[in-house]
C-alpha cells in the first residue's frame, strides 16, 4: 500500500476572490456596454438600442423584478417574439438570481398553462398577439399570486388585448439603471429553463446553468468562426434553447442583433440586405424557403452570408441549393438537453475541391464536439461499447460533458435514465464513419421496420428531396398487414409545381432499393414546430388513422 504524498501543488494555491470567479454569460454584456457603449446592438424596426442602453435596459428589469419580490431560483416566464425585450430577459432575469423560462409561442392554452405550473412561475412576461392564449392559460393554472406584465410592441398592429397588470416600458422606468448585476455563487446554478416539446405526453423541463450557457455562448463563436461585430438576425425563436444560446453569443461577440417577429423569405432577404446581415440560424425548412424564393428577392445582396442548420438533418438538396444561392451552410446537431448546438460538422479546406455532390455528402454530417463540449460518440445503447467505425454499425449518439443540461426539473427518473452509463442518450440512432465524424440515420422512433428490415426514413427522404418539384417531405411507418409496417410519404410540392403519386414513386426507385420506395404519397403542406421542425407526430397518427379506413 502506498502512502498518500503531500504535493506541493495542494499547499497554499487555494481558490480566492483574485483568481477564481464563476462562469456566467451575464459578463458578457457589461464588457460590451463598457467597450462598445455606442455602438448599435439591437435593431427592431424603428427602434435602435446601443450596448449601453441594453445593458441600462437589462439593469432596469432585473432591479424591477427585484422590487417586485422575485430573488434567487423564483422562475420569470416569457411568452415572447424575437423583440428586444426578449433579448434583455436572457440578462435582466438572471441578473436578479431568478431562472428565465422561455415558453413555446405554439402552444395551446393548456401546454402554457402546464408550464406556468410545472415551472412555479413568479412572473409571466407577455407579448400582446398571445394574448387571447395566455388569459386563458392564466385561468387554467388558477394562479392569481403570479404577476403578469404585457409587452405592447409597436412593431405589432395585430389583435390582442393587455391582460396583465403593469406595461414592460412602465415596469422599467421603475427600475434603477444602476442595479448591479447578481453574480450566481455556483456556476452550476440554473440560468433558464427549456421545455421540450411534449410529442409524448406532458412536456420536460430542461435546466441549463451559467456555465454551460457561458461555454455554449463562446463555442458558438469558435466553432462557427463568427468575426467579431457580425450582425445576427434572429430567424431562429429566441424560446427555442434560448435561440441555441445566441442571445449571450451576440453579447460576447459585441455585435448587431436584428429581431424579426416572424419567418418571411421575403422578409429575411430584406434584412439581410438592408442591414449587411452576415449570420443567421434555422431549421431546414427555413434554408429550403430561401433557397427556393424568386430571384428578385436576392437582389442586391453582393456580401457573404453563412448559416447554421440544425434540427433534423438537412437534405443533401438544402446544402446543395444554399450553395447555388451563395450562402454558406454550416450544419450542427444537438438538442434542447445540450443548449442547442453542442456538435459541429467541421469543414476541411479540402472539400472546397470535391465535386458538388461530395462537398454536400461531407457537409451534411452530423459531425464531431463543440469546442467546449468533452465528447460526442456512438454507443451501443445496451452494452455502452462504442460501435466500429465502418459507416454501417448503428448506434446511440450520446454527449458528455459541459453542454449538457443539469436534469429534468422535477423528474429525477427521467434525469438519471438519460445519463445511464455516464453520457447522455439522445435517442438518435447514427453511424461512426471512417474520419472520426458522426452520420446520423434516424430516430430510434422513426425506423420503419418492413418485414424485418430496417428502413431509415432519412435515406428515404433524401431520395424524395432530390427531385425537383419538393419542397418538403417526411415519410413515417403506415401499418401494413403483410409486411408489418411500410413507408408512407408526406410531400410539400413547391409553389406552382405538379407532381403525382406515381412520379415520385417512380423517381424513388431509382435512388433506393425496392422495399424502401414509399407504398404511398400524400400531398399537401406539412405540420411544423414555430422552429420548423416537421411534426412527424402528427402525421403517424394521420397515416395510422388513413390505414384504418383501408
Amino acid at each position: 500500500m502506498t502512502e498518500s504524498k503531500t504535493s506541493p501543488y495542494d499547499q497554499g494555491l487555494n481558490k480566492n476572490a483574485a483568481n477564481y470567479v464563476a462562469l456566467t454569460p451575464l459578463t458578457f454584456i457589461e464588457r460590451s456596454a463598457y467597450i462598445y457603449p455606442d455602438r448599435v446592438a439591437v435593431i427592431h424596426g424603428q427602434r435602435r438600442y446601443t450596448w449601453k442602453e441594453c445593458y441600462d435596459r437589462s439593469r432596469r428589469l432585473a432591479s424591477a423584478l427585484k422590487q417586485l419580490g422575485v430573488g434567487a431560483k423564483d422562475t420569470v416566464s416569457v411568452v415572447l417574439n424575437n423583440t428586444p425585450e426578449m433579448f434583455e430577459a436572457h440578462f435582466g432575469v438572471p441578473a436578479c438570481g431568478a431562472v428565465l423560462n422561455t415558453v413555446n409561442t405554439r402552444l395551446d392554452a393548456e401546454g402554457v398553462a402546464f408550464i406556468l405550473n410545472h415551472a412555479e412561475a413568479r412572473v409571466l412576461i407577455t407579448d400582446r398577439e398571445y394574448s387571447r392564449m395566455v388569459k386563458t392559460a392564466i385561468e387554467l393554472a388558477n394562479r392569481p399570486d403570479m404577476i403578469v406584465i404585457d409587452v405592447d410592441d409597436p412593431e405589432y398592429t395585430g389583435p390582442g388585448e393587455r391582460v396583465g397588470t403593469i406595461e414592460y416600458e412602465a415596469l422599467l422606468e421603475g427600475g434603477s439603471p444602476d442595479f448591479v448585476y447578481e453574480q450566481p455563487a455556483d456556476e452550476w446554478d440554473a440560468i433558464s429553463l427549456n421545455y421540450t416539446s411534449g410529442t409524448t405526453g406532458n412536456p420536460k423541463g430542461v435546466v441549463y446553468h451559467h456555465r454551460g450557457a457561458y461555454l455554449n455562448a463562446m463555442s458558438n463563436i469558435v466553432s462557427w468562426g463568427m468575426p467579431p461585430h457580425s450582425v445576427y438576425l434572429w430567424t431562429l425563436p429566441m424560446f427555442h434553447c434560448n435561440g441555441w444560446c445566441f442571445a449571450w453569443t451576440m453579447a460576447a461577440n459585441s455585435g448587431v442583433n436584428v429581431c424579426l417577429r416572424r419567418v418571411d423569405p421575403r422578409l429575411i432577404f430584406d434584412a439581410i440586405r438592408d442591414y449587411t446581415v452576415t449570420h443567421y440560424c434555422g431549421a431546414p425548412i427555413v434554408h429550403s424557403m430561401l433557397a427556393n424564393a424568386p430571384e428578385e428577392w436576392r437582389k442586391g445582396i453582393n456580401h457573404k452570408v453563412s448559416g447554421l442548420v440544425a434540427a433534423a438533418p438537412p437534405p443533401a438538396a438544402v446544402i446543395e441549393g444554399m450553395a447555388r444561392i451563395g450562402f454558406e451552410v454550416t450544419h450542427v446537431y444537438g438538442l434542447t438537453e445540450t443548449y442547442g448546438p453542442a456538435a459541429v460538422c467541421a469543414k476541411h479546406d479540402e472539400w472546397a475541391h470535391l465535386p458538388l455532390a461530395e462537398q454536400v455528402a461531407m457537409n451534411g454530417r452530423q459531425g464531431v464536439r463543440y469546442h467546449a463540449q468533452e465528447g460526442i460518440t456512438v454507443l451501443d445503447p445496451v452494452t455502452m461499447e462504442p460501435v466500429p467505425w465502418d459507416n454501417q454499425t448503428m448506434g446511440e449518439i450520446m454527449f458528455r460533458g459541459n453542454l449538457v443540461m443539469k436534469g429534468y426539473l422535477k423528474n429525477e427518473k427521467a434525469t438519471e435514465e438519460s445519463f445511464r452509463g455516464g453520457w447522455y442518450h439522445t435517442g438518435d440512432l447514427a453511424v461512426m464513419q471512417p474520419d472520426g465524424y458522426v452520420k446520423i440515420k434516424d430516430r430510434s422512433k422513426d425506423v420503419i421496420i418492413s418485414g424485418g428490415e430496417n428502413i431509415s426514413s432519412i435515406e428515404v427522404e433524401d431520395a424524395l428531396y432530390k427531385h425537383p418539384a419538393v419542397m418538403a417531405a417526411a415519410v413515417v411507418a403506415l401499418p401494413d398487414e403483410k409486411w408489418g409496417e411500410v413507408p408512407c410519404a408526406f410531400v410539400e410540392l413547391r409553389n406552382g409545381v405538379t407532381a403525382t403519386e406515381d412520379e415520385l414513386r417512380a423517381h424513388c426507385r431509382e435512388h433506393l432499393a425496392g422495399f424502401k420506395v414509399p407504398k404511398r404519397v400524400v400531398f399537401g403542406e406539412l405540420p411544423k414546430t414555430s422552429t420548423g421542425k416537421i411534426q412527424k407526430f402528427v402525421l403517424r397518427d394521420q397515416a395510422r388513422s388513413t390505414a384504418s379506413f383501408d
